[in-house]
């Protein structure tokens, strides 16, 4: 008994031997290569970019914003995360771009000039087309219904940083001070076709104008013969967008700031004229005649309502005392500084938002279809969500603006690299598309990183053959390189 006991506790002592190069933390990186390879990124990107460097060799624009992108899906927090990333020898040998240190991403990240940043959207067109072409040779009805209607969402959000001496950042209007990415994203396909870097007191509305005709150049020529209809929120509640749009035959919904004049239609509104939401409870909607000067003829004005719960007693409710918070704004001037005491004996209590369009809401049912589809302009706030806490658009690392738009753009094609992933690799099931997140639909990069890519494994040379040891019970990344290749090879 007494030597049974000394041989469980000889066999607790774990001694650590030296490091194994050939083991890497990133084994997944090798689906990502693949789908880089097989959309012809690198190649696309720098047709579109050019040379950035006088001696043709070693990296160029493309391979720095492919190289920052792999990086931050890898778990690439800062710019120094490079070079940590390029520490693992074995995830090297996997990486589309191998040995991009922080010092010469930063000094590529400078040497591109404003026209080769503009020549970034190009490419990242062309690799959209790219995607469209292989999706049509595995799932010829999915890319048809990708062709036959389009949506562009434009939005915002801040990045806030420390540093006083950063350049191209600003104090917004909560005190912060920020860097401010505006995107122009293509919903359906999570791809950014357009970006800006501008700091936090920019208003994005003078540039909307001119972000949406590039976004529309980006765009894929098949998808752009097909529907095009666009998504803003009220911070985009401008008549120049609005016409930018109707020139280039692009249907839109623009969300509405809640001025006077609006609550004075709202007045107006009969109370037979209302009809439910579609999928959302207590909310119904209308359309008044409403065309603001310098707008398109066929503007109209959507109005949502959604009645509120204020509460009674010790209960908690749906509107907040506060009158400073959110859903406060929201609720009729008549109503909006009551207390709670008297909100609850109100008859009703609703909360409204109000949006401009040109789309046909001539019946209470297409009305119901417009108002359900704006709603999903969320959309792209997953992006940004995916973009900060999936990859590292959470920071700016830098003082330079130019190394700052790169480490954004990075951020902005992992995401991107990762709708793609979806889109080409999920599988339709009862007309749904069920991606490899834990309860199905698209992935969030952070989910992606760990059943995915940060999976540790063995990489074993043999007979001139790479292999992949992995560890028992992970077969996603098995399964996922298989549907890569079965794409059709890129000419």
């Amino acid at each position: 008994m007494g030597r049974v006991r000394e041989i469980g506790r000889l066999r607790r002592r774990v001694r650590i031997g030296a490091p194994d190069p050939s083991v890497t933390r990133f084994s997944g990186v090798a689906a990502v290569t693949e789908l880089v390879d097989r959309l012809n990124m690198i190649k696309l990107l720098g047709a579109a970019i050019g040379p950035i460097k006088t001696r043709d060799r070693g990296c160029g624009g493309a391979e720095l914003l492919v190289g920052v992108a792999t990086a931050q899906l890898a778990g690439a927090e800062f710019l120094v995360g490079l070079d940590r990333w390029r520490a693992d020898a074995a995830g090297q040998v996997l990486a589309a771009v191998p040995g991009l240190a922080s010092t010469t991403a930063a000094g590529l990240a400078r040497k591109l000039t404003d026209a080769q940043w503009a020549a970034v959207e190009t490419g990242i067109g062309d690799i959209a087309g790219a995607a469209l072409a292989a999706l049509a040779a595995v799932a010829p009805e999915r890319a048809a219904a990708l062709h036959e209607s389009v949506t562009i969402d434009l939005d915002t959000t801040d990045i806030e940083v420390y540093g006083r001496h950063k350049r191209g950042v600003a104090f917004n209007h909560q005190g912060q001070r920020v860097g401010r990415p505006h995107v122009a994203a293509w919903a359906e396909t999570a791809t950014v076709l357009a970006a800006d870097l501008m700091a936090g007191n920019d208003d994005p509305r003078p540039h909307a104008a001119a972000l949406l005709r590039r976004a529309l150049a980006a765009l894929p020529a098949q998808a752009r013969a097909g529907r095009v209809r666009l998504r803003a929120d009220a911070g985009y509640f401008a008549g120049e967008l609005a016409r930018a749009a109707l020139l280039s035959d692009v249907e839109f919904a623009i969300g509405a700031k809640r001025i006077a004049p609006l609550w004075r239609i709202l007045d107006g509104v009969a109370a037979d004229a209302w009809t439910d939401a579609t999928d959302m409870t207590n909310a119904q909607v209308a359309v008044a005649e409403y065309c603001p000067d310098w707008w398109p003829a066929a503007t109209r004005l959507l109005i949502r309502r959604v009645q509120l719960d204020p509460g009674t007693g010790q209960a908690a409710g749906q509107v907040s005392a506060d009158l400073r918070t959110r859903r406060r704004r929201t609720l009729h001037p008549d109503q909006r500084a009551l207390p709670i005491t008297e909100l609850a004996g109100a008859d009703a209590v609703y909360g409204y938002s109000f949006v401009v369009t040109n789309l046909d809401v001539s019946t209470g049912a297409k009305a119901a279809a417009v108002e359900h589809w704006y709603r999903h302009r969320t959309q792209v706030e997953n992006l940004f969500r995916d973009a900060k806490l999936g990859a590292a658009m959470r920071h700016l690392p830098s003082g330079y603006p130019e190394v700052n738009r790169a480490w954004m753009w990075g951020a902005l094609l992992a995401a991107t690299i990762v709708g793609w992933l979806h889109q080409l690799t999920a599988i339709d099931e009862d007309g749904q598309l069920i991606g490899h997140g834990l309860r199905g639909g698209q992935a969030m990069i952070a989910t992606l990183r760990h059943r995915l890519i940060a999976v540790p494994a063995r990489l074993v040379r043999h007979a001139g053959a790479l292999t992949l040891r992995l560890p028992p019970g992970e077969e996603l990344l098995e399964e996922i390189l298989a549907r890569i290749r079965a794409l059709p090879t890129p000419s």
